[in-house]
């Protein structure tokens, strides 16, 4: 059936009948500014945005970077200091190994003429020769004094002695031997040494 022309069209508003409502689509169309100044503001605005955004993701970037490292230097500087720990405990149980074989040395030096060549003996030595290999599996040597000039590093004078006809500061005498944990000191020696004096044949010293 033909329109009815005294009827609006679908549509139309009362205030203008025939005319068509526009939808909110076609209004915000309508509204937007598409001039070129709009545009490029508009432009301007979007790239200040981007750039901001990823100067805010350089920064979480660095941020979480720098924890990273800390992390990193807090987990080496803890193993680090387990490693000391662990170094000191087991320099502390050998210097105690150690003068055990000092009172090894003295029983062997100082054994009774009679207990000599017995089986007693024997097994004393015997002693004393694994705590030496445990000693030296460990990283433990003797220091070099007897003869040696005075080193302050590795000795310590505890005497001087006159009229040894050696020269000045040599080592003319061991009371304690020292020793080395692999390149530190364990123990210093403790060593009398020459007061550079002529012997009891005038020798110079």
């Amino acid at each position: 059936m033909p329109n009815d022309p005294d009827q609006p069209t679908q549509g139309a508003t009362p205030e203008h009948p025939g005319r068509h409502r526009r939808t909110r689509a076609e209004e915000r169309i309508a509204d937007l500014d598409t001039s070129p100044t709009a545009l490029l503001a508009r432009i301007e605005a979007l790239t200040a945005e981007r750039d901001a955004a990823l100067a805010e993701a350089d920064e979480h970037l660095a941020l979480a970077q720098r924890a990273q490292a800390d992390y990193a230097n807090l987990k080496r500087r803890s193993a680090e200091e387990r490693e000391a720990m662990l170094g000191l405990a087991n320099e502390a149980l050998l210097a105690k190994v150690v003068a055990l074989a000092d009172d090894f040395d003295l029983a062997i030096e100082h054994v009774p003429a009679e207990a000599r060549d017995t089986p007693w003996l024997e097994g004393i030595a015997a002693i004393d020769r694994k705590l030496r290999q445990l000693l030296e599996s460990e990283g433990v040597t003797p220091i070099e004094a007897l003869g040696r000039p005075f080193d302050p590093q590795v000795h310590e004078a505890v005497a001087h002695v006159p009229g040894s006809g050696r020269p000045e500061d040599e080592v003319v005498g061991e009371i304690r031997r020292g020793y080395r944990i692999r390149d530190r000191v364990l123990r210093p020696s403790l060593v009398a040494v020459s007061d550079g004096s002529a012997g009891p044949a005038g020798r110079p010293s």
